[in-house]
């Protein structure tokens, strides 16, 4: 359940639970006026002692107040300790609901909305800030209740017993409210949300840089390697000592204010004594402010901090809610079913969220069943985004991608997926057994299914030396894919998959001589009798492809066979002429050396 208005208002994510909330509250209010009969008890106390002077007091009645203070503050604690445990089920149910209405939320998102939202973003959104709420509803909210509801029957206590008294103590404790009030006013909900920003950058680049560690080390590179990651660093440590600069002077009064009540109190009783004529009855009162007004210093403290606490679960809210409100991928009304294996970009305009221009514009293309068509072109010209396009990583602003003559958003999510299989440049496993991952391509494959499809991709040999088989865990144990094995294990998900188009995106870009061989004989298992449309910028791996669509500033300059492009003379000519020189220039060094 989406909150437009951004106020932490979480009741709606409880349920039934919410009851438990209220009961919370109250439990909380009650506590903190029960936590004020004791000072009374204490008062009745100090009086019995002083009032009678030089006569003993009663002993009894000093007893049996100093057992109904004990009384009042255990059921203080009893009570409060109910309130606690109402409001922790509640931020419990709270918290859970959060995480898997925005989990639930997120598995229906565009793929591609990852890549914009960095992984660390949108794991600190998930995970911490539905922690943050959890703090909130089962610690500070109860805790905010007493808090008030303390201070208001403090300034009743400090009024009934002797008004001048109970204005000195009041005048700092005012003083400080209105400094408070300043440091915690619409600037500081600004301010927090800029903290939260400058830790979402950071966790975000630290995730980035954690994951290019082995780069770093390979080539003795330090921290200052990743640009990026530094300077989201040094804009946190700018920002946090601007903002602590920003708030030393209020803080500094409102320290003062608070500290000062001692010194206004006992100015004014020094000013009061002069009258008083040592009654005995000022001096019993006098006793109970020094003892009561300290309470006060500690109730404006925690609602400060829980002013800030709020802030923080406030701006949580909005960061839940942006991305509840990023659209999910529309699932249709009434699902249409592709009628053969062709692929068709038609007219088609996409730009990536926050970028300055289109990454492919008036971008057509038609690819047969069962043909092999190759996107190649200069980085940057709209191949990657082609391709995506086609498995709805994205939905296209302009035009329409169709998949059998049906337009990709009239087909259903599932069908779409059991129809494309996309195999990435740089494929990731995730850390489970090598069985558990090619089942997510095929969730009822059996071990020879499964094995079958290792055995088609040229795995044997990868499986022969793990340690159980395809029961190894990836990860554990110190067990280890390079990244071409991994590629190929990736290959066997989508042979297991058997989807009748598949998306090859630069799949042997990183693969070393003896595994791009590999790689290329679990290619030839995977692409037999599919659609296959193929990322390269090694030309040599086109050749035979049916068609080679050429792609420069996002849309289509020239398409044909190798032969037609290199007998046009335009700009694969040219690539070719480079490719070739570069192969040779390659070939003459490994020569010589």
């Amino acid at each position: 359940m989406k909150k437009t208005d951004g106020h932490p208002t979480l009741f709606g994510y409880a349920g039934r639970y919410k009851y438990l909330t209220y009961a919370a509250l109250l439990l909380s209010g009650i506590s903190a006026l029960l936590s004020l009969a004791p000072f009374l008890c204490i008062r009745n106390i100090v009086r019995g002692v002083i009032g009678t002077l030089p006569a003993s007091p009663d002993t009894s009645a000093l007893i049996a107040n100093g057992w109904l203070a004990v009384l009042f503050a255990a059921l203080t604690v009893v009570v409060y300790i109910g309130a606690l445990m109402c409001s922790h089920l509640a931020a419990f149910r709270v918290a859970a609901n959060i995480r898997k209405a925005t989990v639930s939320h997120v598995l229906k998102l565009p793929s591609g909305s990852f890549d914009a939202l960095g992984s660390g973003r949108v794991r600190k959104i998930i995970d911490e800030s539905s922690a943050a709420t959890e703090t909130y509803l089962a610690h500070n909210l109860p805790d905010m209740v007493g808090a008030v509801a303390t201070p208001l029957a403090l300034a009743v206590l400090l009024f009934v017993f002797d008004w001048r008294l109970g204005l000195a103590c009041i005048l700092p404790a005012v003083c400080a409210f209105l400094v408070m009030a300043r440091m915690t006013g619409r600037s500081m909900q600004e301010k927090m949300k800029q903290y939260q920003d400058a830790l979402a950058d950071m966790n975000n680049e630290a995730v980035e840089y954690v994951r290019g560690v082995p780069v770093v080390k390979t080539f003795g590179q330090t921290v200052f390697s990743f640009k990026r990651f530094k300077a989201s660093i040094d804009r946190y440590s700018k920002w946090v000592v601007a903002y602590t600069k920003e708030l030393r002077q209020p803080m500094m009064f409102f320290t003062l204010f608070l500290d000062a009540s001692f010194a206004f109190l006992g100015g004014a009783a020094f000013i009061i004594a002069g009258t008083a004529e040592g009654d005995a009855a000022f001096t019993v009162d006098l006793i109970f402010y020094v003892l009561l007004s300290p309470l006060l210093a500690v109730m404006l403290n925690r609602i400060m901090f829980m002013s800030e606490n709020g802030m923080i679960v406030k701006d949580a809210m909005a960061r839940i809610n942006s991305l509840l409100d990023i659209a999910p991928l529309q699932e249709p009304a009434k699902p249409l079913h592709p009628k053969d294996r062709s692929v068709a970009l038609e007219n088609v305009r996409f730009r990536y969220p926050s970028a300055a221009a289109d990454a492919v514009h008036d971008l057509s293309l038609f690819v047969g069943s069962g043909k092999t068509a190759a996107l190649v072109g200069e980085s940057g010209g709209g191949k990657t985004t082609a391709a995506a396009l086609i498995s709805r990583f994205w939905d296209v602003a302009e035009g329409c991608v169709k998949i059998g003559g049906v337009n990709v958003k009239d087909i259903s999510k599932k069908e779409l997926a059991d129809t494309v299989s996309y195999v990435f440049q740089d494929s990731k496993l995730l850390k489970a057994s090598i069985a558990d991952n090619l089942k997510m391509a095929k969730p009822d494959a059996d071990r020879q299914e499964i094995l079958a499809a290792l055995s088609a991709a040229q795995c044997d040999e990868i499986i022969a030396k793990l340690p159980h088989g395809i029961d190894t865990v990836i990860g554990a144990d110190g067990v280890y894919l390079s990244g071409g094995e991994q590629q190929r294990v990736a290959i066997a998900r989508a042979i297991l998959k058997d989807a009748p188009i598949v998306v090859l995106d630069e799949a042997t870009a990183f693969a070393d001589p003896e595994n791009e061989y590999l790689v290329q004989r679990a290619f030839e298992k995977l692409t037999r009798g599919k659609t296959v449309i193929m990322i390269a910028h090694r030309l040599s791996t086109v050749m035979n492809a049916d068609e080679i669509f050429v792609l420069d500033g996002g849309t289509i300059a020239e398409s044909g066979t190798h032969a037609q492009l290199l007998e046009r003379g335009g700009l694969y000519a040219r690539m070719w002429k480079e490719y070739q020189s570069a192969a040779e220039w390659k070939v003459a060094k490994e020569a010589k050396a």
